[in-house]
């Protein structure tokens, strides 16, 4: 119950490329402001930059069952 109050919510958008664009991810904060945007094979770097490498599986597992052009929730 403690830890839920460090928990902070954002919001990811998992966009289709095409032809030699690759897929990218947006992430979002509480007040819709870009916070990262990276491939979706390459997210190490930008979740580093931004403080939530030590969470980087929770979210690729997260972005794996997320469809495209949707919009999702989520509390880390």
């Amino acid at each position: 119950m403690f830890a839920l109050a460090f928990m902070k919510t954002y919001y990811l958008l998992k966009i289709k490329g095409k032809a030699k664009i690759p897929d990218y991810v947006q992430m979002r904060d509480d007040q819709f402001t870009l916070l990262a945007y990276f491939r979706l094979d390459r997210p190490e770097k930008s979740l580093s930059k931004i403080g939530l490498g030590e969470k980087e599986q929770i979210i690729i597992s997260i972005l794996g069952e997320m469809q495209f052009g949707k919009v999702q929730q989520v509390e880390l």
